[in-house]
């Protein structure tokens, strides 16, 4: 049963791109000093192209067929190459890591808001409206 249709899911796979993105940021901006990092992004629809790639599975009909594997990647994560803002080839842009780690705070601080308000929903729901 779905109680929500699909929103709950919907948001969860908008935090775990919130998260990655936070992670990339981070990662960022601790090596905005190291001689030639390239920085690197999330791209979201990259991110949802790789998950749908994921989702295929090879049939086996003999079980000495081998397996299929997925290298496992950061979904998403990719590096600039020919980026760079310093001589010693760093290519981090600390005020752009700032700017877009407070645009990840808000989109991040909003999904909670939104899954928050589906609990809460869900809450009034089982007290019978009180």
């Amino acid at each position: 049963m779905n109680l929500f249709g699909g929103t709950i899911q919907s948001i969860e796979r908008g935090l775990t791109y919130a998260s990655t993105k936070q992670k990339v940021i981070a990662q960022n901006i601790a090596n905005v000093d190291t001689p030639n990092y390239k920085a690197k992004d999330v791209s979201f629809k990259r991110m949802l192209e790789q998950q749908k790639q994921a989702v295929l599975h090879a049939n086996r009909t003999d079980e000495r067929h081998i397996d299929f594997t997925f290298n496992k990647t950061t979904p998403g994560v990719y590096s600039y190459t020919n980026l760079r803002y310093r001589s010693n080839g760093n290519g981090v842009d600390m005020d752009k890591q700032q700017a877009e780690l407070a645009e990840n705070v808000i989109y991040n601080n909003a999904l909670i808001e939104r899954l928050n308000g589906k609990f809460r929903t869900l809450n009034t729901v089982i007290k019978g409206g009180k």
